[in-house]
């Protein structure tokens, strides 16, 4: 009894501390968020164990692309983008500078709160429901209260506006730069400058607490480029490229001159003031640096100048009311940057979650590029609609008529094995007997050797001989040269027939094969033409506002040559056939004009030929 029960208390021990590890595991997975939304990834945020200083709150970029996200089952313009903390439950605040179904591209600007020295961070980025019901974070959210200004520059010949709810817009339209670092950008022409008008988010205190964070691109190295500035004399604070170089100049007071920035080449630039040093950052890493603070100012802010200004582009421009600490500059130079970033998206995983191919991926392209089809390109894809259709239609028409003509010849030949050896078994008389080949084809078969074209030349064969045997009542004068010169005449009028009838339809096949890639073609030159009409009156030359009307246009080709290619291996296959069909017939009408003339030999031949017996 006492070895019984030991073996039992083991055994719910052993329960026991199954269900609790599967509990644990259980605890340990991901719960989902919402059951609405299909998909999702998970996003990791791995700042490096080289990142030993704090970063603190940062909006941090998620670019999303064909590599990463699958736009084909996301709405068509973000809206079904939810971000949610690691908890499973918690929304992040996330804004969307771009997002381009077409081109699979976006940009999204997502709120991450207290991030530790070294630690990885993750989060989830949840997408998959056509009909989102439950409403998303305020856009303006996704900054922290000490961010007054947030320029994405996405607009398109408009005047910058401010991302945060401070509304820091600028004053007048700028020159838009396309396909810039993070999207759009703005370009700085060094003679028109941007002016941002003061507000009480702007204002700066004496001895202020600031950060600024940008993108530069210069098109030239230019002396003394002014790239940002406000007040005047003594109280003026400006930030230079002198020949490349960054310069921080406060009064009279200016840095000390450090290595150039490359012209044509993208560079991260921050500058932070804490009241006591002003500091200049170039790529995560410190630059130059002054003594100083920053004087009591509300005056407009200005990017670029009248007079000697900064020439080039700019993308992201940031100012916080606080001294941002290195750990933040470094995430920014990284997380923004074209180079490797420290933030990554896991695979797409969910209940309801499809693996598209990329065949069908590719495939659902199309749909997104007819929708910029002009009214010429559907003519030519029209046109090219009506030849798929009656090429198709004859071509599967011919294949089964092909089909069944091989069928029936198969068993006429089986039969014929048997009959060729004396045609005169047969009575010429009778026709049934001539259609049954002597009475050797069952009701069953007689339908389907009745398509085979060998059976009708052998008909008409039969037919001839039938009408010149009329001519001698007693039937015993047999055929002469001539009359067997004269029914392979008929038997090769009967092929002709049977060759006309084999290749009737083909003709649209190759109309197809010649006119499908010219109507492409026509389609695709009429848009390519219409879509640079539009942008010389428009005056407006990007990618974005070409590429849709260029992928239109060629996809008019493509149906040309989605016409042609197939119709060409189809035309081929039965070409192919039908050949064989007529080299066929020309061998049987060979074999049945000689058994005709060995077994309907003249009267007087057969008789030389057997001569007197001994």
């Amino acid at each position: 009894m006492s070895h019984s029960l030991t073996i039992r208390q083991v055994a719910c021990v052993s329960a026991t501390l199954l269900l609790t590890s599967f509990a644990h595991a259980e605890e340990g997975k991901d719960a989902w968020w919402n059951p609405a939304w299909t998909q999702r990834s998970k996003i990791t945020l791995d700042p490096g164990a080289e990142a030993t200083t704090p970063v603190g709150n940062a909006t941090v970029l998620v670019r999303l692309h064909d590599g990463n996200f699958a736009f084909d089952t996301a709405s068509e313009n973000g809206a079904d983008l939810r971000f949610i903390a690691a908890d499973g439950k918690t929304q992040l605040a996330y804004q969307i500078e771009s997002f381009d179904n077409l081109l699979h591209e976006g940009y999204v600007w997502v709120k991450l709160s207290d991030i530790k020295p070294g630690a990885k961070e993750s989060f989830f980025l949840y997408f998959g429901n056509p009909a989102p019901t439950e409403a998303a974070p305020k856009a303006t959210d996704a900054y922290d209260s000490e961010t007054v200004l947030a320029y994405h520059f996405a607009g398109r010949g408009t005047a910058p506006s401010d991302s945060t709810a401070n509304g820091n817009n600028a004053e007048a339209p700028a020159t838009t730069a396309e396909g810039s670092l993070i999207g759009n950008g703005l370009r700085l022409l060094g003679n028109v400058p941007v002016t941002i008008k003061p507000s009480t988010s702007l204002d700066w205190k004496a001895a202020q607490a600031l950060t600024l964070s940008t993108w530069i691109k210069p098109g030239a190295l230019q002396p003394n480029a002014i790239l940002f500035s406000r007040g005047e004399g003594a109280n003026a604070f400006q930030i230079l490229l002198h020949q490349g170089i960054p310069v921080i100049k406060l009064g009279s007071k200016s840095s000390t001159p450090a290595a150039p920035v490359a012209a044509g080449t993208w560079s991260h630039l921050a500058f932070v003031a804490d009241g006591k040093t002003l500091q200049l950052f170039l790529n995560g890493a410190p630059y130059a640096s002054i003594d100083g603070a920053l004087a009591a100012l509300n005056t407009p802010i200005t990017l670029s100048s009248s007079d000697s200004g900064y020439a080039g582009e700019i993308d992201e421009l940031n100012i916080s009311n606080t001294a941002r600490p290195l750990g933040w500059i470094k995430l920014a130079a990284t997380n923004q940057g074209t180079t490797q970033s420290p933030l990554s998206l896991g695979p797409i995983e969910g209940d309801g979650v499809k693996e598209q191919s990329k065949f069908m991926e590719h495939l659902s392209l199309f749909g997104d590029i007819a929708g910029n089809m002009m009214f010429d390109g559907w003519i030519a894809i029209g046109v090219c609609s009506i030849m798929i259709v009656i090429g198709w239609t004859v071509a599967i028409r011919k294949f089964l008529y092909l089909n069944s003509i091989e069928k029936g010849t198969k068993v006429f030949l089986n039969q014929w094995k048997s009959l060729s050896t004396d045609l005169t078994a047969l009575n010429p008389d009778d026709l049934s007997n001539v259609s049954s080949l002597g009475g050797q084809v069952d009701p069953g078969e007689q339908g389907l050797i009745e398509k085979s074209p060998l059976f009708h030349i052998y008909q008409i064969g039969s037919e001839e001989i039938r009408h010149r045997l009329d001519k001698d009542n007693n039937r015993v004068q047999g055929l002469s040269g001539r009359s067997i010169q004269a029914i392979r005449a008929s038997l090769d009028a009967g092929l002709v027939h049977e060759s006309h009838r084999l290749s009737d339809g083909l003709v649209y096949l190759t109309i197809s094969i010649a006119g499908g890639p010219y109507v492409g073609l026509l389609g695709t030159v009429v848009g390519v033409m219409i879509t640079f009409a539009i942008i010389a009156k428009s005056g407006e030359v990007n990618v974005n506002s070409i590429a849709p009307g260029i992928a239109s246009a060629l996809l008019a080709t493509v149906v040309g040559l989605v016409v042609a290619i197939p119709a060409l291996f189809i035309y081929s296959y039965l070409n192919g056939r039908i050949k064989n069909s007529l080299a066929l017939m020309q061998v049987f009408i060979d074999e049945f004009v000689a058994k005709m003339a060995e077994f309907y030999r003249p009267a007087q031949e057969a008789d030389q030929n057997s001569g007197p017996s001994h």
